[in-house]
């Protein structure tokens, strides 16, 4: 892709020094003018108001983000070596911090140096999103290099996002090169998950939760003494070993009576339910709005052999969170009944009134762009709000946040205020961000976009 005379985007004096610092993108507000020629998606010089040399990105006069990074020395014109050498450097990173898992993220966008593009392996299948134009006039180029890099089975094209079109492209999708068969199943920490290529979200799947979901295995066990059980040395045909009963003294034969009962909302392909069960749960609702979610949640749990463990659940997290409450504060009401207080017993109960020991939130992004954070911020903390209200007391919250608009501090904030709404008070266990394989530019804020946290929940009442 030569561009001949490389035409030149001269910076204004009044901006932010955020491109020095490290930042990957200039805004058309930071741009004085255009010197040269430059087709949409071509490459650039940017100098700042002195004239001096910044970087060289790629230009999209019709994008509010102009131009974005592709080097910081001078780059005359791209090539499929250039590529190449990119693709080696993330082949080299993910082996290094991911070590020997065959399936993760290769290439995140502007964090790889490769703005724009983002592609996730799949065992042998690679399946990538190209986001910008300059991107996207460049596939004849990068996609070779792709193929010498990694030597996939195939390469399929999930392009099908609605922030193409801020860059004037239609969404698309569709195979590449190869073979690339719609299901592939995946290894994560030890679990089997199936992954549907062509109609899962995004690409198919979230890798950037996968040491978060680890992270849940101390929350799995521990709760056997809440049930009375406790562990007890009796005579067995093995000699003297402690087996667990209960408060009768009988012995209990459940292999998981330690175990949480555990809820997963937006559970998508069921991903913390597995590793949920696998970390020794005892009971696992597995809530999603979607019926193709649900029915892929059920084949991985069918698939790890977890399935007298799990129950599945149709429905809008928000609303079945809303009737569990609901229901809980119905019969709590009628307990009130026995101490005296005037409660009419006489009408039926709306709602089951669930609660769990450990609940589990990992929704979609409510906030793609700055004026829905407000709007962001009352659905995290409904569902947060509510959560709280059906965790037992002393049990864990498990909630995270994609939303790169919702800053962290923000949605700790609104974690905070939903459960002092909710007469609690938390614990921080755990505070976390992406996994390894989507790294971070320092700088960058937008690349801090995922929050997950753990909390101890436990009533002021309690304490």
């Amino acid at each position: 892709m030569s561009t001949g005379s490389q035409a030149r985007v001269v910076l204004n004096r009044s901006r932010r020094p955020r491109l020095e610092q490290g930042h990957p993108w200039v805004y058309q507000s930071e741009i004085e003018k255009l010197e040269g020629a430059a087709e949409p998606g071509a490459l650039v010089q940017i100098v700042n108001h002195r004239g001096q040399f910044l970087a060289v990105g790629y230009w999209n006069p019709n994008s509010q983000i102009a131009v974005r990074v592709v080097s910081y020395q001078p780059l005359e014109q791209w090539d499929t070596d250039w590529f190449r050498e990119r693709f080696a450097r993330c082949a080299a990173y993910r082996s290094r911090f991911v070590g020997a898992e065959p399936s993760c993220r290769l290439v995140f966008g502007e964090a790889d140096f490769l703005p724009g593009l983002i592609v996730d392996r799949y065992v042998d299948v690679l399946v990538v999103q190209v986001l910008t134009l300059g991107m996207d006039k460049a596939r004849e180029l990068w996609l070779p290099a792709l193929i010498d890099v990694f030597a996939p089975r195939g390469v399929y094209e999930r392009s099908d996002v609605g922030v193409r079109t801020l860059e004037g492209l239609e969404e698309r999708s569709g195979v590449l090169y190869g073979d690339c068969p719609r299901y592939v199943v995946i290894e994560e920490n030890g679990l089997k998950v199936e992954v549907d290529i062509e109609g899962g979200q995004k690409t198919g799947y979230f890798f950037d939760q996968r040491e978060n979901r680890a992270a849940i295995a101390p929350l799995m066990t521990g709760w056997g003494v809440r049930s009375g059980i406790k562990l007890e040395k009796r005579e067995t045909e093995e000699g003297i070993q402690e087996i667990p009963v209960n408060a009768n003294g009988k012995p209990v034969t459940f292999p998981y009576w330690d175990g949480a009962t555990v809820l997963e909302c937006f559970a998508h392909t069921g991903s913390f339910t597995l590793h949920a069960c696998k970390y020794g749960a005892k009971k696992v609702t597995c809530l999603d709005i979607s019926a193709h979610a649900i029915e892929t949640a059920r084949r991985n749990v069918e698939r790890n052999g977890f399935s007298d463990r799990v129950e599945f659940v149709t429905a809008d997290a928000f609303e079945y969170l809303r009737q569990q409450v609901k229901g809980r504060e119905e019969r709590q009401q009628r307990a009130a009944a026995g101490e005296g207080k005037k409660v009419d017993t006489s009408k039926p109960l709306t709602s089951e009134g669930r609660t769990w020991d450990v609940v589990i939130l990992d929704p979609p992004a409510f906030a793609k762009t700055k004026r829905a954070v407000p709007s962001a911020i009352r659905g995290y903390k409904d569902i947060n709000l509510h959560a709280m209200k059906l965790i037992n007391e002393g049990g864990y919250l498990v909630t995270s946040s994609c939303s790169y608009h919702v800053r962290p501090d923000l949605f700790m904030e609104t974690i905070l205020e939903a459960a002092a709404d909710a007469g609690k008070t938390l614990r921080l266990i755990e505070w976390r961000g992406a996994g390894k394989d989507h790294p971070q530019l320092g700088g960058v804020e937008e690349g801090n976009y995922l929050k997950f946290g753990i909390f101890e929940v436990r009533s002021r009442k309690s304490l």
